[in-house]
């Protein structure tokens, strides 16, 4: 199912709706340049997302982005651990649900 030439196929969604898709990309695009915010510590964000979210896309992308702006593994390192212990940390925060007063 996951192969990066399915990422073809949102030439589909451009195609159906141009406009909206045309937003998206400039969105996108405005998110990631360099300013208050790093263009590597976006991509670090952004890899943080991709590995709770699971999206290996955005694993791929953005491992590549980050790599392109000097993450070292050091860094992808923690960024992975950080994401683990706020996908943890949401579980556990969560369980306050389980118990009724």
């Amino acid at each position: 199912m996951y192969d990066m030439k399915n990422l073809q196929k949102l030439q589909n969604l451009s195609a159906h709706a141009p406009e909206a898709m045309a937003a998206f990309n400039a969105f996108d695009k405005a998110a990631f340049v360099d300013g208050a915010v790093s263009v590597l510590n976006k991509e670090l964000m952004a890899l943080a997302v991709a590995l709770t979210t699971q999206c290996p896309y955005c694993l791929e992308i953005h491992t590549k982005r980050a790599r392109k702006a000097g993450a070292t593994d050091a860094q992808l390192s923690e960024t992975a651990l950080v994401a683990a212990a706020m996908r943890a940390g949401a579980a556990i925060t969560h369980a306050s649900h389980l118990f009724h007063d």
